[in-house]
């Protein structure tokens, strides 16, 4: 292999040494060609295939401009070179052509099945036409199945054969089934399906509205648009229905609210408002005649100085002629008699004179044309609404409600007075603009509400919040007693255990007494008594409680009162 190459760039060194500079030349040039060829190709080749929306230029430069702004508001890169639009690929392009067609936005001599014009070689012109009536059908359906309502769809067009005489011409038939998406409103929305007959049509040359048919997978028919007129007119009166209910139901909330921040929301609970509006469309011409200002009012003045006429002259002409003299009836030729009546033959020799006199002036006018048209417009407003009056509670000389022999409380109703209704009533008239040349009424009345239920759990409410009252003085009064007996069953006791003390510290002073006597007596005759140990320690300790009494009389008054206190 390398004594290959060895040979091969042997050869064409030798070559190469052998040519002349031209032939060199030639050579490197053919080379350096070959090579900006090949990098072209690949530059072309890299770059992204755009796909035409429509096969020939736009030179309209509004209809180009209303296209190009369309394809942008679907989020779609869009390309224009010469007036070529042109879209990334071909499920775009079909997709952009079904929405130019469905809006109108195709220009006016173009054609948008021009891409299906496909010639070939060998071919007959039977296979041309069915290859064309193949390609215009598989092309319309991916057109439809482009829409983003459209899940499916199925198309079927008919094309007849050719007869010589067009009186005994079939039409040209299509069907279509569309299969929605879900959650798609294609059945409903009117503008939609005309939207796919203006792609029908536009597709195949001859058809008409009558001869296409649109249904939904269930056998519906979609493009039957004058059996749905009253399918239409019913969801216009509920579309109507609907604004009207609006409308009342927002100046209903806004005069309630009003009335109820007056005189509470207990007072006026409900509002009824009715709007007569009509809906139809109604085209009004209206010519007025009216004076002419020659001067206005003059700004501030207490009376009106304007100076208005009715007219004015824009042109005036006079003119008066005289004639004086006899009279000439012409005759016939010679020979002839002439054609004047008898009764003027007589009078063709006298003398006469004629004075006549013509005045024409022209006035000119103020004059004003208006052209309107009103749709919708108020025919009449009614509203009504109920106020009621105020309910009190009847009370005795010592403020206690009045009880009624069925145990019911005794109420006072307050009426609402005149000049408050009227108050109410001005308004109501000036929130819904009240028109008197529409007959609008409003009525407001004062009719007492039934109460019955309210007043059963007022009084209800009243018994027992007496019931908790009567049972809080009872429950208190007990609690006192019971505080009171506590109190003197602790007094008495205090007293009892007192008593028991004293009675014990005087039985106890007075065996001390007769002890210490019988002991004085003893050592008075010079008995020996014995005393007992617990006997000397108590007295002892007696001895000492005595002597420090006589020495610290308030210690130990401050330590009886602790132990009393103790006790």
């Amino acid at each position: 292999m390398n004594d290959f190459f060895k040979k091969f760039i042997a050869r064409i060194g030798s070559l190469w040494g052998g040519w002349s500079m031209v032939q060199r030349i030639i050579l490197v040039g053919i080379v350096v060609a070959v090579i900006g060829g090949v990098f072209a190709l690949m530059k072309v080749s890299s770059s992204p295939t755009l796909v035409p929306v429509i096969n020939r230029p736009i030179t309209d430069e509004a209809a180009l401009d209303r296209i190009v702004l369309r394809i942008q508001q679907e989020g779609v890169d869009v390309s224009v070179t010469a007036g070529l639009v042109q879209v990334p690929d071909e499920s775009i392009a079909r997709r952009m052509r079904a929405i130019l067609i469905r809006e109108d936005l195709m220009p006016t001599g173009v054609d948008p099945w021009q891409f299906l014009d496909r010639e070939r070689w060998t071919q007959t012109d039977f296979e041309r036409n069915a290859n064309l009536r193949l390609a215009i059908t598989q092309d319309i359906k991916n057109l439809i199945k482009a829409i983003d309502d459209v899940d499916d769809a199925k198309v079927v067009i008919t094309f007849p054969e050719k007869v010589l005489f067009s009186a005994d011409q079939k039409p040209v038939t299509t069907s279509v089934i569309i299969i929605p998406k879900p959650g798609s409103d294609i059945t409903q929305d009117r503008k939609k399906i005309e939207g796919i007959q203006k792609i029908l049509i536009k597709a195949v040359t001859g058809l008409t509205n009558d001869n296409i048919t649109i249904t939904d997978q269930s056998g519906n028919v979609l493009n039957d648009f004058e059996g749905r007129a009253a399918m239409d007119r019913l969801a216009l009166t509920e579309r109507e229905n609907k604004f009207i209910t609006t409308q009342e139901a927002k100046y209903r909330a806004k005069i309630l609210s009003s009335l109820q921040s007056i005189f509470s929301a207990d007072r006026v609970r409900d509002l009824d408002i009715k709007f007569e509006i009509d809906m139809s469309k109604k085209a009004i011409d209206t010519e007025e005649f009216f004076p002419i200002t020659m001067k206005p009012r003059t700004p501030g003045l207490a009376y009106d100085d304007s100076v208005l006429v009715e007219s004015i002259t824009r042109s005036k002409s006079t003119s008066d002629t005289k004639w004086e003299g006899t009279g000439y009836n012409p005759e016939g030729p010679a020979g002839v008699e002439g054609q004047t009546p008898p009764a003027f033959k007589d009078m063709s020799n006298l003398y006469g004179r004629m004075t006549q006199g013509t005045n024409t002036q022209n006035e000119e006018i103020n004059r004003k044309v208006t052209q309107e048209e009103k749709s919708p417009q108020i025919d009449r407003v009614t509203v009504s609404v109920n106020i009621d009056g105020n309910w009190k509670w009847k009370y005795d000389e010592k403020k206690n409600p009045v009880i009624l022999a069925d145990g019911t409380i005794e109420r006072e109703y307050t009426p609402v007075p005149a000049e408050q209704l009227r108050s109410a009533q001005a308004l109501i008239r000036d929130a819904i603009g009240y028109n008197s040349a529409r007959a609008d009424s409003v009525t407001v009345q004062n009719i007492p509400f039934d109460r019955t239920s309210q007043f059963k759990d007022e009084d209800a409410a009243y018994y027992r919040k007496k019931q908790i009252q009567t049972t809080i003085v009872v429950f208190l009064s007990g609690l006192t007693l019971l505080l009171v007996a506590f109190i003197l069953f602790r007094m008495i006791s205090r007293e009892r255990e007192r008593r028991r003390r004293l009675a014990e510290e005087e039985r106890a002073r007075r065996e001390q007494m007769l002890r210490e006597s019988a002991m004085a007596e003893a050592e008075q005759e010079g008995v020996d008594v014995s005393i007992s140990v617990e006997e000397r320690t108590r007295m002892e300790l007696m001895e000492s409680v005595i002597n420090m009494a006589k020495e610290h009389p308030d210690d130990c008054a401050q330590l009886i009162r602790t132990w009393l206190l103790e006790d």
